[in-house]
């Protein structure tokens, strides 16, 4: 090959070499560039990854610093809650779900009496037994193997029941344990042992004051005894004397013993009852009863009083309202003696009134309210609560004139208030007071209230003559709603006046100035008038004996009870001057069998005073008596008299009445027979009555006994075979 040729190779090659080294220059400056592009963003990366690095140990030396100081705290916390609880006085401990102790403060370990095996990994089974086996629990009736069953039992139910043990040194602890959710048990040892002193204490504390209420209503119960006892004999022999002839003085003198008596049994009565209410032994007696007729009981029981002092008594009561009601009578009766009599004693002109209203409910109840109305000297407005305070009476000079316990007042409230109902007082001095109270009280039938009757066609127009006025307004009323247009006067002359030939009825007080009602009758008769005349009076016996009473068609009771009224409106048709007085029967000759007995009657009574009243009390009839001195007498006069009735005094030396009693019912349980049985006693407590009825006794009767009930008791049960032993109807009316 030619130099040429190789010349021109070489530099073929040399450029191509240059060339190739050109473009490996170029991919290595691309490849730089590229290199540095990564390690600048690595580089970045390595920065951030650094400052996150640090950040993360700071974080972590932040929360070791936060781990270290909850730690000291939480250390704390428990060495102020361990300090808290070895400060208890109560023993506390706890339990791992298998039973076994995990700690236990002083108080708790105290109670083992330092036995070293008590403490933290004891297991409560191996606690058990030290307790029985080194005598630091009183297990009482239990050997130590049923205690430690029953204990085992109690921990291990899911909710262990409270427990208190007793132990070897008096202390009393009750043990509380409380099972977590994991099983873990909280134990509490209290120590509860002043509580259990304290409480024996006030058991002996209450059983002293329980005996000494006991004493009180013994010595009460005793007090009534002893009081009723002399005055049955003060009262019944009072009562016997004046049925004998006497002339007006002395007539006075056996009255004024008689009302002394009962007036001290009113306050007898009082001291009881308000006993009773204080010890919380006073118990209702709901039944049915007419509302309005123990009202007017109430009245007529008060009439007398109110008459001989020249007070009208009256009652208002709705027309429209029920009668029959389910409560106690004898309460009710009771509040309406004490409100009604208060105010017959405090009135000394003018009249009570008692007014009866009520508003009847969907569900058969009515709300009734009774206000008793007087004018009499009333009460000062300060003093107007003071008055139903035990005891308190206002004392003033003319409050002087009235005795009383001051006890009336209080009691009613409280059975006011016993009855669900509320008492209240609205009084101006000088002028009278209004004494009311309501309560809601269920009818005792279904049925609507009395119907209004329908009045006789003749019948359109009645006069009214009384001189009270609330008297008139009461008529009139009671006239008016049943459809008859009244004509109201307040004097028999302006009566005489006003008369016409269209009044149909003529309704008159008694009692009147000027001219009473049965002058005005005859005056009316006079003038040839021969409608019906109906004479009200609150002494109906006088009118009936007086001539004038022949000018009457009759006479009625007054205050007049509503269903008297529309009775004798609905059956005065046709009824002119004819009377219609009531006259007592002639006596008729006794229809008796001439072989038949008397009534056998057997009397238990110890005191010879009481023998005498009650002899003295039957002297009229016709009977076989017996006497028994004590109740051993009895039973041997039972076997030898075979009475048909018993008066079986409660209180007897040797054997007393209801001992008696007994002893007689089992003596019928053989023969077959039953004597009634009629308890005679002082006796007057709450839960007397139950007592003696339990012993087989029928009847009961508290003294001073009463003539009218004796005779009642006698004639209800006579037998057949036997005289009667009332002499007739009228005498035992």
């Amino acid at each position: 090959m030619s130099l040429a040729n190789k010349l021109a190779e070489e530099r073929r090659a040399r450029l191509a070499a240059e060339r190739l080294l050109e473009l490996k220059q170029a991919e290595l400056s691309a490849a730089n560039r590229k290199l540095g592009r990564h390690a600048l963003a690595l580089t970045k990366q390595i920065g951030a990854t650094q400052a996150e690095v640090e950040t993360v140990r700071d974080e972590n030396e932040r929360v070791k610093s936060d781990l270290t100081e909850a730690n000291h705290k939480v250390q704390q916390a428990e060495k102020r809650l361990w300090l808290s609880i070895q400060s208890i006085q109560d023993g506390f401990a706890f339990f791992d779900p298998d039973g076994y102790m995990i700690g236990a403060n002083t108080a708790y370990l105290s109670i083992f009496d330092d036995l070293e095996e008590v403490g933290p990994g004891v297991s409560y089974m191996r606690i058990l037994q030290l307790l029985t086996d080194e005598g630091i629990v009183n297990t009482g009736d239990l050997d130590p193997k049923t205690w430690r069953d029953e204990m085992a039992r109690r921990w291990q139910a899911p909710t262990p029941s409270q427990k208190v043990i007793q132990l070897w040194n008096e202390r009393f602890i009750r043990l509380i344990d409380q099972r977590g959710h994991d099983g873990d048990i909280v134990s509490l040892a209290l120590d509860i042992t002043p509580t259990v002193r304290y409480e024996a204490q006030l058991r002996a504390e209450r059983e002293r004051a329980e005996a000494a209420n006991r004493a009180k209503s013994a010595f009460l119960a005793n007090m009534s005894h002893e009081i009723r006892t002399p005055m049955n004999g003060v009262v019944g022999m009072a009562e016997l004397l004046g049925d004998t002839g006497l002339n007006d003085e002395q007539q006075l003198y056996v009255n004024t013993i008689k009302n002394s008596g009962e007036a001290l049994l009113v306050i007898i009565n009082d001291v009881l009852d308000y006993s009773k209410i204080e010890a919380d032994k006073l118990k209702l007696n709901p039944e049915p009863f007419d509302l309005e007729r123990c009202i007017h009981e109430v009245v007529m029981l008060l009439q007398p009083i109110a008459r001989d002092k020249g007070i009208a008594m009256a009652v208002d009561y709705d027309l429209f309202l029920h009668t029959n009601f389910v409560g106690d009578p004898g309460r009710v009766r009771q509040v309406l003696t004490n409100l009604a009599g208060n105010a017959v004693k405090f009135t000394l002109e003018g009249h009570v009134l008692i007014r009866v209203t009520g508003v009847p409910g969907p569900d058969g109840h009515s709300s009734v309210h009774i206000s008793i109305e007087d004018t009499g000297i009333g009460i000062p407005e300060d003093k107007v609560q003071h008055i139903f305070g035990e005891f308190n009476q206002v004392e003033d000079d003319r409050n002087r004139n009235f005795e009383g316990t001051g006890l009336g007042l209080a009691i009613s409230q409280r059975l006011i208030k016993m009855m669900g109902g509320e008492l209240w007082v609205e009084s101006e001095e000088g002028v009278g007071s209004c004494f009311g109270f309501k309560m809601d009280m269920p009818h005792a039938d279904a049925g609507a209230p009395p119907k209004v009757p329908q009045m006789p066609a003749e019948i359109r127009k009645v006069l009214i003559v009384d001189d009270l006025e609330v008297n008139r307004i009461i008529l009139d009323r009671q006239i008016s709603a049943l459809g008859v247009t009244p004509v109201t006067c307040s004097r028999a002359g302006e009566a005489l006046d006003r008369m016409s030939d269209d009044i149909d009825l003529v309704l008159t007080d008694h009692v009147m100035p000027d001219m009473d009602g049965l002058e005005f009758a005859q005056a009316l008769r006079d003038r040839g008038w021969q409608g019906p005349v109906v004479l009200l009076s609150s002494n109906p016996t006088v009118a009936h004996n007086d001539p004038g009473a022949s000018q009457l068609t009759t006479i009625l009771q007054k205050p007049l009870q509503r269903a008297e009224l529309f009775s004798l409106l609905a059956d005065l048709e046709g009824r002119s001057i004819t009377p219609d007085i009531p006259r007592l029967p002639d006596a008729a000759p006794p229809a008796d069998e001439p072989d038949a007995r008397p009534m056998r009657v057997l009397v238990a009574e110890d005191n010879k005073t009481n023998q005498l009243v009650f002899r003295k009390m039957v002297k009229d009839l016709d009977i076989d008596l017996v006497f028994a001195n004590n109740g051993l007498e009895a039973l041997d006069a039972y076997g030898e008299a075979l009475p048909d009735l018993i008066f079986m005094d409660i209180s007897m030396p040797k054997m007393d009445g209801k001992t008696a009693a007994r002893e007689i019912r089992k003596i019928e349980q053989d023969t077959g027979n039953h004597v009634p049985i009629v308890a005679v006693t002082a006796h007057a407590m709450s839960g007397d009555a139950d007592d003696i009825l339990a012993a087989g006794i029928d009847f009961y009767l508290t003294k001073p006994l009463r003539k009218a009930a004796l005779h009642d008791r006698i004639g209800e049960h006579c037998p057949d075979e036997a005289r009667p032993p009332l002499p007739d109807d009228s005498d035992a009316a």
